[in-house]
């Protein structure tokens, strides 16, 4: 009998998260859990990798525990993917396996330093003909750095080769396998791989001070990397839904890894050069499919790995990154007491007929796409005695469409292709009032697949094609459905005068760091 399942693990910037598909791609279990957030200092942003891996755990179990009537004792779960939160820098002792400091967020903006001395040689644009990327505090490379240069005795045992770098998805399989691997996106979002070879890129290691002997070995995104519990892993359970002593999951392959925004362009099907999509998460990312040729961008868009499946050649994309989203209701949460849950945001917003004459720009981590300050600051424009929480609320869900507009204008610049509608996905998708303005934001029809999880999806279905449990692509399209969609109903002249109010706002943000 044909085994029934897929399982992702999903490692994102606020909980983890393991997910089990059947063949259509239907969520059959889930289970999840959050990790803590560290702020050490202004700007600073931290995970501790070894909460990451024992959450991931902890899930896992979780979610085969759910389906523990339908599973097997040698499991029918035929290959697991991951996916994980991109740029996110943790450096490990591969003899101990412990980490020599905290995970450095990609929200992190502590490299700015690093970044400004590479780019007095060279400009912000320094390395980004081979690797797509501006200079910034977003991407890996830098991270690495910053560990290298502050952490007591880290640059000695990385010469010696005692040390490992990887991004979360490294960490994991690391972990599950023993295998020191990571993929073509993931590595893509290092500043560290030269965008053509699709290898480390000698020059760069070099000016950036980071041993080769470090850096995981860079695969496609499809691919068995190794089995579950061979190799330096510690235990995945004590023992296994049924009580057996060996987990049901040891030597099912790992077979899929995706950065998280690949992963759900992947998931969404877009396979085709020109479809899109957009994921509203802590941030929000846009990617389009750009075909087997990186498109250099000429608007201030990442040149980025959309995939690689096994040996078929790599296929390219560009990014729009958005730093703040979903994270901006989590601090309206968490730091202003205005709600008591993320849901309750729209509830708020919709009590206010508009934003009231406010914009919020939430550059809590500098600007990214399309302007790249990271000493931009948020700021709140237009208050009156007029303003309550209500329009405070509405101006921050605003902010994301308005952020999404400049990215997609970039990006039809770029690539010549007017896009006709945009897929989306993530957590936000489910807020209505925000999915409706993002449409007459755009002037193009929104639409929401009826499997909203893609990011997960993208990821199972790159282990899956690995292992022959789903035969192609055509089979993959085919499980992609509507769920809901949102055509604009503003007129322009509204639509004129909000975005060009969110462009002169926007100004306010730059340049407040000295």
């Amino acid at each position: 009998m044909m085994p029934k399942y897929v399982a992702a693990i999903d490692q994102g910037t606020t909980s983890t998260r393991f997910i089990i598909f059947d063949h259509g791609g239907n969520v059959v279990s889930v289970a999840q859990k959050e990790h803590q957030q560290i702020f050490p200092k202004p700007g600073w942003v931290e995970h501790d990798p070894l909460e990451i891996w024992g959450n991931t755990v902890e899930v896992m179990q979780k979610a085969l525990e759910k389906l523990s009537d339908q599973l097997s004792v040698t499991s029918d779960i035929v290959a697991i993917g991951i996916t994980n939160q991109r740029e996110t820098t943790v450096v490990w002792d591969k003899n101990t396996g412990k980490p020599v400091y905290n995970a450095i967020v990609w929200q992190d903006t502590r490299t700015d330093v690093i970044c400004a001395k590479l780019a007095k040689s060279g400009g912000q644009n320094r390395f980004r003909k081979k690797t797509g990327l501006p200079l910034a505090t977003y991407f890996s490379g830098p991270k690495i750095k910053w560990i290298l240069d502050h952490v007591q005795g880290a640059k000695e045992k990385a010469k010696q080769g005692d040390l490992l770098f990887g991004t979360i998805d490294s960490w994991l399989i690391w972990n599950l396998t023993g295998a020191h691997v990571t993929d073509v996106t993931n590595a893509s979002r290092t500043m560290l791989m030269n965008l053509k070879s699709l290898d480390w890129d000698e020059e760069i290691l070099k000016v950036m001070g980071i041993p080769r002997a470090m850096l995981p070995a860079i695969k496609s995104s499809s691919e068995i990397y190794g089995y579950v519990g061979a190799g330096f892993p510690r235990p995945i359970f004590e023992s296994n839904i049924r009580g057996e002593k060996t987990s049901p999951l040891q030597r099912i392959p790992v077979a899929g890894d995706l950065g998280d925004q690949q992963a759900a362009l992947f998931g969404q099907t877009c396979f085709k050069a020109g479809e899109a999509k957009n994921t509203y998460g802590t941030g929000c990312f846009m990617l389009m499919n750009t075909g087997e040729k990186p498109v250099q961008s000429k608007t201030g868009l990442l040149t980025t790995l959309g995939y690689k499946i096994g040996n078929r050649k790599a296929v390219y994309a560009l990014e729009g990154s958005i730093a703040i989203a979903g994270a901006l209701v989590q601090w309206l949460r968490d730091n202003l007491g205005l709600i008591q849950s993320s849901a309750e945001v729209e509830t708020l917003a919709k009590s206010v007929e508009d934003n009231g004459g406010i914009y919020f720009v939430p550059a809590f981590s500098g600007l990214y796409a399309p302007y790249w300050k990271s000493d931009a600051r948020g700021v709140i424009v237009g208050m009156t005695r007029y303003v309550n929480k209500g329009h405070i609320a509405r101006a921050a869900l605003e902010a994301t469409a308005y952020q999404t507009r400049e990215v997609l204008d970039a990006m039809e610049k770029d690539s010549g292709v007017k896009l006709t509608s945009l897929k989306v996905d993530g957590g936000m998708v489910f807020n209505e009032l925000l999915m409706q303005f993002q449409s007459d934001i755009l002037n193009v029809p929104v639409v929401r697949p009826k499997v909203a999880e893609t990011t997960s999806l993208g990821a199972a279905y790159a282990a899956g094609l690995a292992v022959g449990f789903w035969k192609d692509f055509d089979e993959l399209k085919n499980n992609w459905g509507k769920d809901k969609e949102w055509h604009p109903s503003m007129d322009s002249k509204g639509r004129k005068t909000l975005y060009s109010g969110w462009k002169k706002a926007i100004t306010r943000a730059f340049d407040w760091v000295e």
